[in-house]
């Protein structure tokens, strides 16, 4: 961006050739899951000497203690920021200029619409006062003692009369509903304009200044570079998952949602997102040492006094657009960060806008099975487990799940380094039917164990396959544990478990089996927990 020199007789006087005031707008971004780096680069022709290059359009949120300046053509002195106490500036574009002038002609059309409602309404009283007095004159007195002709003459004038003032406030009434409904069209109209207007120009008033002194030793081209971090942005991932069950195969379509409240509009920015993290700080955490002592027992603690909801006050819940789609970014991917470029030139209004960008497919293999947990539901799930082969991470982000073409459900999706694997549901399947039933439970003087200090369960779970087609299955179940040596826990499970503490979880078991089409099969599993006499179980 080239400028011409300006006059600024609002700074403190020093010697200067001159005072350079240039707009600086942000024109390449670099997105990171919280906060983004912005850069700004302005060119000016100067000549020979000493110069000052001022920057007055940055918005007054803007972290001076981030901002970093490289000169180029040019030696760069002193610095002088600032983010209050600024000098007042034209923050008028084109584009500005004719959402003003958009609204300032919707207002007079709305203050020419209320001037003729006034007047209709105003003729509408008139013709009403006038059929009061026709009314009030043919009620008068004397009327009657009127000459026959007279009187015929008097009830017809009042007649025509009466006929006119009503038709005049009828066709008022008329006119002023039109009005009332044109206005109504007006002010949604001025609403547009207003938030349009108000879309161009964020905190207009609000400003910050960065002022750069210069020693040019050549006439020639001066290039101010600024870059500077803004927690205002965020990027977010989004999937599309496509399972063809028939293939084998899960296509992920990946997009990302961007938005910005910088109180700054972004106009023709080139847009970069980065996984890079620098928010969450570059330095480990320490691990101190940890001090143990023994003491007495604590003396037994008072039971609490209930009391009602409305002594405790209701807590109050935490607070938690149509996206603009760009098309694909390129990615890069070093082993640590990945970066996805978009050069195509973008625009994003503050506070207002979500941009979404596609950053392209991939395809995996997808290893596809059933997977029933009993405890909770009564159908299987149908499960994809797959590994990451597409050469760069796979980010957390919302996804959308689609098997063989139709929309299951929308959930979370989990990160995924490069080469990790990770399971993904895709909805319920209705034929692959689940039943968990607790078959006894004994306890106390009852049943088979008639100690108080034992407990047994049997529970049996129900498998059905109504699909018409065989399935890998997975059933998930659980038994209690103890980290007590007198409280013992055994189980007996029929068929035997194919895996116990799943994934580290104690006592949580898993079944692998194949189930045919039409094929019913059942699991029991039978706990036992003992523990000695004069103890309670919790």
């Amino acid at each position: 961006m080239r400028l011409l020199a300006l006059p600024l007789m609002f700074f403190p006087a020093m010697v200067w050739a001159e005072d350079y005031v240039l707009s600086a707008p942000v024109g390449a971004v670099t997105v990171h899951p919280a906060g983004a780096t912005l850069e700004r680069r302005v060119t000016v022709d100067v000549p020979a000497g000493q110069h000052r290059l001022i920057v007055q359009d940055l918005p007054v949120g803007v972290d001076l203690g981030s901002l970093r300046m490289v000169v180029e053509g040019a030696v760069k002195g002193e610095v002088v920021m600032r983010d209050r106490f600024t000098p007042p500036r034209d923050a008028a574009t084109p584009e500005v200029d004719a959402a003003e002038a958009d609204v300032a002609r919707i207002e007079e059309a709305m203050a020419q619409a209320e001037d003729d409602r006034a007047r209709v309404l105003a003729a509408r009283d008139a013709a009403m006062a006038r059929l009061d007095f026709l009314r009030q004159l043919g009620e008068g007195e004397g009327v009657a003692a009127q000459p026959v002709a007279d009187l015929r003459g008097l009830i017809a004038m009042i007649g025509e009369e009466a006929a006119a003032a009503r038709r005049a406030q009828v066709d008022a009434e008329a006119k002023a509903r039109g009005f009332a409904q044109r206005l109504k069209d007006l002010n949604e109209e001025l609403n547009r304009a207003r938030a349009a207007l108000a879309a161009l120009r964020p905190e207009v008033e609000d400003r910050a200044y960065v002022a750069v002194s210069l020693t040019v030793e050549r006439e020639g081209e001066v290039s101010l570079v600024m870059r500077s971090f803004a927690r205002e942005v965020m990027w977010q991932p989004v999937y599309d998952l496509h399972l063809d069950r028939a293939a084998g195969k899960l296509r992920i379509e990946r997009g990302a949602y961007v938005r910005q409240d910088t109180g700054e509009n972004w106009k023709g920015v080139s847009l970069t997102l980065s996984t890079s993290m620098p928010a969450e700080g570059v330095n480990p955490r320490e691990v101190y040492s940890q001090k143990m002592r023994i003491d007495d027992p604590a003396p037994p603690v008072p039971k609490p006094v209930m009391r009602s909801q409305a002594d405790m006050g209701a807590l109050a819940e935490p607070v938690m657009e149509t996206a603009i789609v760009v098309e694909q970014a390129a990615v890069s991917f070093d082993g640590l960060v990945a970066e996805y470029r978009y050069d195509k030139p973008l625009d994003l209004v503050s506070g207002a806008d979500m941009l979404r960008i596609a950053l392209g497919e991939v395809s995996l293999n997808a290893d596809i099975s059933a997977r029933a947990i009993p405890l909770y539901d009564e159908t299987a799930f149908v499960e994809a487990q797959v590994k990451n082969t597409a050469g760069e991470p796979i980010l957390a982000g919302q996804a959308f799940h689609y098997r063989d073409g139709v929309f299951v459900g929308e959930h979370g999706f989990p990160s995924i380094p490069v080469g990790g694997e990770d399971a993904l549901f895709f909805g319920p399947i209705d034929g692959l039917v689940v039943n968990r039933t607790v078959l006894d439970r004994h306890e106390g003087d009852r049943g088979v164990i008639s100690k108080s200090n034992a407990r047994k369960e049997q529970v049996r779970i129900d498998l059905e396959n109504l699909t018409g087609e065989a399935w890998d299955l997975r059933v998930i179940d659980r038994v209690p544990y103890s980290e007590q040596e007198d409280l013992q826990i055994t189980y007996d499970a029929r068929p035997a478990v194919s895996e116990k503490d799943i994934e580290g979880r104690r006592g949580v078991l898993a079944w692998d089996m194949e189930i045919a089409a039409g094929e019913k099969k059942q699991i029991g599993l039978d706990t036992v927990i003992k523990w000695p006499e004069g103890k309670v179980l919790r």
